[in-house]
Formats: structure tokens, C-alpha cells, sequence
């Protein structure tokens, strides 16, 4: 089931107006049934997979919380080894299985030895990557000591299965979310209200601008040979923003869903297209993940407490095992590897940059810095974007390669060629409007301006219309229509 389906329309009034009324004790096991219900919408059989991740890491929890009172250290290292080892295994089996068997024949065939792989072809059960590493997370916090064991199994598998961010994030940690869940209170209106205007934001990214950039960007990707550089640098530079309000929307509708239900889920994006450096746009990219890496990844393998070697190594390191969360395909290794070399070279360049600055009297907090530095950073995420968004790595560098060699702009932009590539002048013109409302938002989110206060202020007449404005527009400028598809959000596959 998915956030912009006309089944989620239905589904989501039903779990609130029940939810409302069912008695504080049972509500979690009310909003349990719902999550799995939710879940198994796509393949009912999967649901077993998140049954058996999260029986596997609360028995482990409990084995460990037992271990630690007994002193017994070594059966708490040996019972995490085993959860982990079990819940990777499953993920390997399911997502990377095929991808490895294919690395260890081309291997073979560089010594000339073949071998007969098989194809399993097994459909990846949706956000399998989101929910094995929040599960984890929480038997690596009962480890580590920085929570008690839930003793509550229905509530722990609320913990791992809660619908709004089942599938695609953010990832919560068991110190938050599982003690929001254990405080269950009926709805509240002014968190509804907050949740509700969460979620027109989140449906506008993703139904007016993400799926709006899809039509041009899916049009020159799918076939990049028939288009000229200059249309490959703005597909690629269109599907920047479009992976980005495609997740961002994803994450600000689970966000607000979970605000109606009284729980306070964690931010995943903040203005990462205003950031300075790529250092700074992975702080504020996909927050969740980036910092279950840095807790349960980089911080373990040492940080930079042990030299800058081993400083740069882990985070070339944690960027490799990004590539590979997000995808079984050496595209994706490489946009992790990328964007990790950015980071290395970025810090090893930073004398040298410091020096210039200083002899050409720059002022770091210039507006004129501050654009080019935000311009140099969009242009380097955009180009690690080509790996992710190409189908192999064949296309990618035939991509690479025609970008690199545009000399075709001025023409482009004479003939207006762009403007007919499925989406047509208008649509085109108010693809571009819906940008830069976006960075309007992002501006003032980066300014600490709530939006939704001024909007939560207004008197009750206007405020309701400004709300039904805002659903028309929603569904009037939207891919909704006669020809409405459901487009999937990007990172259900992962």
C-alpha cells in the first residue's frame, strides 16, 4: 500500500477514528495489526520476514540483558555475533544472493575458468534494508547498555514493524521510539493538525514535483543516446531533485501520519541542497541512516580517534557499505565511493582552500561564497547521482561521457527542444516554479522559519481555505487525473 493510493486514502481514516477510541492498553496491539496489515498489502508472505527479524533480535535482547546481570561476557558478545550474523544473512540472501554469485564468475572468467552460476531471481521484499538495521540497532543498544531489554514482545514488534516508516524510513532508534510507543494517548488536535499540514507538504513533493521530474528525467535516461549533453546535464540535475522530494515527501508523510498518532518520529532531511560542502549535505541527507552509520559503523571502526589514515579509510569504509545498502550493483558501490572521496579530498584540500580564502580576503559568510559553494556541492551529489540513477554502469559512463562533451547548450535552449520531451512548455515552466517553491521552503527551514505555525494561526475560516486550496492544487497540478499512476516512492527498493 502506498502513501499516494487511493487504498491508503481509505485505510488511514479506519486506523485513526479506531485508534481514537480503542482503550490506552490495547492501542499498540491495534496499531500492530495495522502495520502488518499495511505491510502485507504488497506480499503477504514477507510479513514472516519482519515476524522472524524481530523474534530473533528480542530473544536476542532479553538473552543479553540476562547475560549482563550473570556477568557472563562472553555470552552477550556470542549472542549479538549471532543475531547480527542471522539478520545480515537473511538480508544477503534476499538482496545480494545473485549479485554475488555474478561478481564470483566474472572473477572466474578473468583466469579464465568458468562457472555455471544460477539465477535465483527472488523479489526483494520492500524496505527489508530499513527494518533489519532499525531491529539491530536495538539489540546493539541492549549490548551496549544504553537501554533495558523490552519485556513487551507485541510492543518491541510495533517497534520494528510501525507502519509510517516501515518501508522506507526514517530508521528510529529504540531509546526514542520505543518509549514514545509505550505511552500511547488518544489523538490529540493540535498534533493532528501539525501531522495533517506534514502531510499535504510531504504529498506535494512527491506527487506535484517528484513525480512531474520523473516524466522528463525517466524520458532522457531511458534512452540517453537519442538526447544531446546539454539535456543529459539537466535530467541528471532534475532527477537530483526529484530522488531528493521523493524521499523527503516520503519521510515528511510518515512523519505527519505518525504526529496524528501521537508519535514523534525523528527528522531525516534538513535543507541538504543549501548545504556548502558534501560533508555538510550528508549531515543533512537521509539523517537516519547517515547516523546509524556514523553510531553503529564508523564510530566502532575507530573514527578518527586513530590517525587520519584511519580516519579517511573509515569513511571510505561506511560510504562503500552506504553504496551497498542501497543497492546489489556496482553503480551504487561507486556513488558510495564517490561521495566518500569527496569527503577525503574536501578535508585533504582544506589547508590549501583556507589559504586562498585568506590571501584573496574572502568572506566565507558572503552570500556570493555562499552560492557558489551551495552550486559546487549541487553540482558534485548531481554528478555521483548519474551512478545511482543509471541502469548499469554502460550507461552511466555513456552519460558521463556525452555530458562531458556538450557543446550543444546555446542550441538547445534556441530551439527549445527541452521543453517537448514529454512534459510539454507548461508543464516544464511550472516543474521549474515548484523548484523554487521548494527552495523557498528549504530557505526558511534553514532559517528555523515553521511555516506550518503561520498556518496553524490563522483564523479558522481562512485556514480551512488555504487547507482545501492547497488538496486542490495537490490533486489539479499532480500526476492525479484520468491517467493517475501510483508511482512507487524511489526507496521502497531499498
Amino acid at each position: 500500500m502506498l502513501f499516494n493510493s487511493f487504498e491508503f486514502l481509505i485505510f488511514f481514516p479506519i486506523v485513526i477514528f479506531a485508534y481514537h477510541f480503542v482503550p490506552d492498553r490495547f492501542r499498540h496491539i491495534w496499531l500492530l495489526l495495522c502495520s502488518y496489515y499495511f505491510y502485507m498489502c504488497w506480499n503477504a508472505r514477507y510479513a514472516l520476514l519482519i515476524f522472524a527479524s524481530t523474534l530473533i533480535t528480542y530473544v536476542s535482547g532479553r538473552f543479553i540483558e540476562e547475560a549482563e546481570e550473570r556477568k557472563d561476557a562472553k555470552r552477550k558478545k556470542i549472542v549479538l555475533f549471532f543475531c547480527i550474523i542471522v539478520n545480515l544473512s537473511i538480508l544477503f540472501a534476499y538482496k545480494y544472493l545473485d549479485f554475488a554469485l555474478d561478481l564470483l564468475a566474472k572473477l572466474f572468467a578473468v583466469f579464465h575458468v568458468g562457472l555455471h552460476v544460477p539465477v535465483f531471481d527472488i523479489i526483494l521484499p520492500v524496505g527489508i534494508s530499513f527494518y533489519t538495521f532499525q531491529a539491530l540497532s536495538y539489540t546493539i543498544d541492549v549490548y551496549r547498555g544504553d537501554i533495558k531489554a523490552e519485556k513487551d514482545f507485541l510492543r518491541y514488534a510495533l517497534f520494528v514493524s510501525f507502519f509510517p516508516q516501515l518501508v522506507a524510513g526514517p530508521i528510529e532508534r529504540s531509546g526514542h521510539l520505543l518509549g514514545r510507543l509505550a505511552s500511547l494517548k488518544k489523538i490529540d488536535y493540535e498534533k493532528a493538525k501539525d501531522g495533517f499540514l506534514l502531510m499535504l507538504w510531504g504529498f506535494f513533493l512527491k506527487i506535484v514535483i517528484a513525480d512531474r521530474l520523473a516524466i522528463f528525467v525517466n524520458a532522457v535516461y531511458n534512452d540517453y543516446t537519442k538526447y544531446p549533453g546539454f539535456l543529459l546535464v539537466m535530467a541528471t540535475a532534475f532527477f537530483a531533485i526529484q530522488i531528493y522530494c521523493d524521499f523527503y515527501g516520503y519521510s515528511t508523510i510518515a512523519v505527519g501520519v505518525a504526529k496524528i498518532l501521537g508519535v514523534d518520529l525523528m527528522e531525516n532531511f534538513r535543507s541538504p541542497y543549501l548545504s556548502v560542502s558534501v560533508a555538510e549535505f550528508w549531515r543533512n541527507w537521509h539523517i537516519s541512516l547517515t547516523s546509524w552509520f556514523r553510531d553503529y559503523l564508523y564510530i566502532p571502526l575507530g573514527g578518527n580517534r586513530k590517525g587520519k589514515f584511519r580516519k579517511y579509510l573509515n569513511i571510505l569504509i561506511v560510504f562503500l557499505v552506504s553504496g551497498l545498502w542501497h543497492g546489489a550493483d556496482l553503480t551504487y558501490v561507486i556513488w558510495g565511493l564517490l561521495n566518500g572521496l569527496y569527503q577525503v579530498i574536501g578535508e585533504l584540500l582544506k589547508p590549501l582552500r583556507n589559504k586562498v580564502i585568506a590571501i584573496l580576503h574572502i568572506n566565507r559568510e558572503s552570500l556570493l561564497y555562499r552560492l557558489f559553494a551551495m552550486a559546487m556541492t549541487f553540482t558534485l551529489v548531481s554528478f555521483s547521482w548519474i551512478f545511482f540513477r543509471a541502469a548499469d554502469m554502460k550507461e552511466a559512463i555513456g552519460i558521463i561521457t556525452s555530458i562531458c562533451t556538450v557543446h550543444n547548450m546555446f542550441s538547445v535552449i534556441a530551439e527549445r527542444t527541452f521543453y517537448w520531451i514529454e512534459l510539454g512548455f507548461w508543464e516544464f515552466w511550472f516543474a521549474v516554479l515548484c523548484i523554487m517553491i521548494l527552495f523557498a521552503a528549504d530557505l526558511c527551514k534553514k532559517k528555523k522559519i515553521v511555516l506550518r505555525n503561520y498556518i496553524s494561526v490563522m483564523p479558522m475560516v481562512w485556514r480551512c481555505a488555504f487547507i482545501a486550496f492547497i488538496i486542490c492544487a495537490i490533486l489539479l497540478f499532480g500526476v492525479w487525473g484520468p491517467a493517475f499512476d501510483e508511482a512507487q516512492f524511489i526507496y521502497f527498493q531499498f
